[in-house]
């Protein structure tokens, strides 16, 4: 008898568990409310200025692709967005004490600021800081450290438009919720 109490008891907290559940996903693909949820976030309404070197065109060309799914800037954009892109490279060990096989250690940090605006207003609805770091191994040859720093800016690249993606579909779940 103890055991079937202590087994219901067990259950209906589960219940009550999985029933105070409102987790929502971000990326919702409906266009309709279902449950309590906010409508999906239309990320591709959102256009991005120029940007002026290369490492901030990486950023942005990834951006562009993660936003609208691979289709391209939108023709009549509800958003813009501001981004500035910072860049800079620091050596993190230094270990080559005269055999070739030793190399030393850097680390490219990429930081992206942005701000979301309203394109029928132009005021700021939303803005943000982001920060990437991509390590990378500095051999003696000079062409090979070029390659690897190269190689290091792209993955932060990458990786700092995939954060910019989520934090700017944040910014904008929470300004549908207003």
């Amino acid at each position: 008898m103890k055991i079937r109490t202590l087994a219901g008891a067990g259950l209906g907290l589960i219940l009550a568990l999985a029933a105070g559940c409102t987790v929502q996903p971000l990326y919702d693909s409906s266009p309709e409310r279902t449950g309590l949820g906010a409508p999906a976030v239309d990320l591709s309404s959102v256009a991005i200025d120029p940007v002026s070197t290369r490492y901030a065109q990486e950023v942005r060309n990834h951006l562009i692709f993660l936003l609208s799914g691979g289709a391209g800037e939108p023709a009549s954009p509800r958003y813009a967005l501001d981004l500035t892109v910072t860049r800079s490279t620091t050596s993190s060990v230094q270990v080559q004490s005269g055999s070739e096989n030793e190399p030393t250690a850097g680390t490219v940090t990429m930081t992206g600021i942005y701000r979301l605006k309203d394109t029928a207003t132009g005021s700021v609805v939303a803005n943000g800081r982001r920060n990437v770091s991509s390590s990378f191994d500095r051999p003696r040859q000079e062409y090979a450290v070029l390659r690897a720093e190269r190689d290091a800016e792209n993955r932060a690249a990458r990786e700092l438009a995939e954060s910019l993606r989520l934090a700017v579909a944040q910014d904008m779940a929470r300004l549908d919720k207003r």
